[in-house]
This record gives structure tokens, sequence and C-alpha cells, in this order.
């Protein structure tokens, strides 16, 4: 992988990473978490998702 220096120390000082490693690791699951969120409010503007934050929440604890 090629990280601009800058890049990464910045990424470091703004997540509180100790690692630059986990600094990467914790910037890519957040770029995934927004993604599928971004996913679901699609869904929910087309009435495909229907369900309430209480239905949600039961089914996760499945």
């Amino acid at each position: 992988m090629n990280i601009p220096e800058d890049l990464l120390k910045e990424a470091v000082r703004a997540s509180g990473a100790t690692t630059r490693t986990m600094a990467v690791v914790m910037g890519l699951e957040e770029l995934i978490r927004k993604k599928r969120l971004e996913k679901l409010l699609q869904l929910k503007g087309l009435g495909a998702l229907r369900l309430s934050q209480k239905k949600l929440a039961a089914s996760r604890r499945r």
C-alpha cells in the first residue's frame, strides 16, 4: 500500500489510534459503516424498508 505520510499521520491524530494500522482499520470500518447506512437510507426512501426502530433492534438481538 502507498498511503501519503501526512494523511496517515492526520488519521492517527484524528482517530486517537495508537498505531498506524489501527488508524487504517478504523477508517475502513467507518467507511463500510457509512456506506451500509447510505444503502439502508436509500431503501427506506424507496419504501422497501418498513421496519420500526423497535422491530429493527429486536431483529438484531436474534
